[in-house]
């Protein structure tokens, strides 16, 4: 099997991973919180990384890298991800002497890299926090497969966003944004009457009515988007946000393994606080008995603050028995979307080309509805389906070689 094939095929299980990580995303809300979930999935995440780094730390001393591309080689085909993980590889590959050891010099620069690193994925994990907070609230309100279409659109925001950087935003970018637009309609703007009662709908008409009204010409067709979708809506446009940051820190010379280890660490901590006020059951609401009505509970009381739990020795035992219940699903998010996905993709990216690896890890977004659809039998409508495909030609589009500015 060629190099090429098997970068591919790296690239093709990563997309999947990420996408099945949408189910147990959803499952795992069945027991904890969404802080609870991001946190502790995070925290497991960091740990992972641990032999991942000692991995590759071995082989750049022992010169047994195979030569990366240069970060900079095509940068225009690709996303930010990719260039932060090529740039992890190239400063390895920078690193040592002629003699492929490493020298005095090199072991203090590449100390002073490992510092910055640390430092810079403190900040990208504050935008994480809030991109996967969202995120995670909204999955627990909508199906995993528009999920996985809603949070892609974080490739088509992130060059709309370079309007604030003084960037040029090239005509192909505008078409895929309405392309975007109109397959977010189709996937998630519904009548308001067809909404389920159990999430409430964010009411557009009254809103655009007020805009629209000004004008004297109210609209009268009464749209509604679900709460869910909204939320994921929000949790796409901080991911761009969160990507835009890694640009930036990416015009240094980092590590971005290092740098991902220090956000996920970062998000945990982040998550500490909110755990302790609103997804602890309060005191008295909890006996000693840990049974499925004790877990809704702990579900139940999510949206409220609280200090009175953090004091009761039955609240923490309902808190590690619903961790408990979500052990798989936080497991799976951990170790294969975090720790594993993330390896094959660095390790991948190093033997394909950038169009090719652009287009098998936009493929995150179709796993994401398949596992949906054969794992909890969640179902699209025609109309939502259509949205699907026109979503995901829009993240296409916009990574073509004329979308780049």
């Amino acid at each position: 099997m060629s190099r090429k094939m098997k970068g591919n095929l790296m690239l093709l299980l990563t997309a999947l991973i990420w996408g099945t990580a949408f189910v147990a995303q959803s499952t795992g809300m069945d027991h904890v919180g969404p802080f609870t979930y991001n946190g502790i999935r995070n925290l497991i995440a960091g740990f992972v990384l641990i032999p991942v780094i000692m991995v590759f730390d071995h082989m750049k001393e022992n010169g047994n890298l195979i030569p990366a591309r240069s970060a900079s080689e095509n940068s225009d085909s690709l996303t930010d991800t990719e260039v932060n993980a090529r740039k992890s590889i190239e400063f390895i590959g920078n690193s040592r002497s002629s003699s492929g050891q490493f020298s005095d010099q090199s072991k203090i620069q590449n100390r002073r890299i490992n510092r910055r690193s640390y430092r810079d994925g403190i900040v990208c994990g504050i935008f994480l926090f809030i991109a996967s907070s969202f995120q995670q609230y909204g999955i627990s309100m909508t199906t995993a497969g528009k999920a996985g279409f809603i949070t892609a659109l974080y490739i088509v925001i992130v060059p709309v966003l370079g309007i604030f950087l003084h960037k040029k935003i090239p005509p192909m970018v505008w078409l895929s944004v309405a392309i975007a637009i109109a397959g977010f309609y189709l996937l998630c703007i519904k009548e308001a009457a067809r909404v389920p009662e159990a999430h409430p709908p964010v009411s557009l008409q009254a809103i655009l009515n007020h805009a629209f009204g000004m004008i004297g010409s109210p609209l009268k067709e009464n749209f509604s988007i679900g709460r869910g979708d909204l939320l994921v809506l929000c949790c796409a446009f901080f991911f761009s946000l969160h990507i835009l940051v890694i640009d930036h820190f990416n015009e240094g010379n980092v590590d971005g393994i290092r740098m991902s280890q220090a956000q996920f660490f970062t998000v945990a901590v982040l998550s500490v606080l909110p755990i302790l006020l609103t997804e602890l059951p309060e005191a008295g609401t909890v006996s000693g008995a840990l049974s499925s009505p004790v877990l809704k509970e702990l579900r139940s009381v999510s949206h409220k603050i609280s200090f009175s739990g953090i004091f009761s020795p039955a609240s923490w035992q309902a808190f590690g028995a619903a961790v408990w219940s979500a052990r798989v699903s936080i497991l799976y998010t951990a170790v294969m979307s975090s720790g594993v996905a993330y390896t094959l993709q660095i390790l991948g990216q190093r033997y394909t080309d950038p169009a090719p690896a652009t287009l098998l890890m936009s493929l995150e977004s179709v796993f994401a509805a398949l596992s949906g659809w054969l794992i909890l039998h969640e179902r699209l409508t025609p109309k939502e389906l259509l949205g699907c495909a026109l979503v995901f030609a829009a993240v296409l589009l916009a990574q073509f070689p004329g979308s780049k500015a």
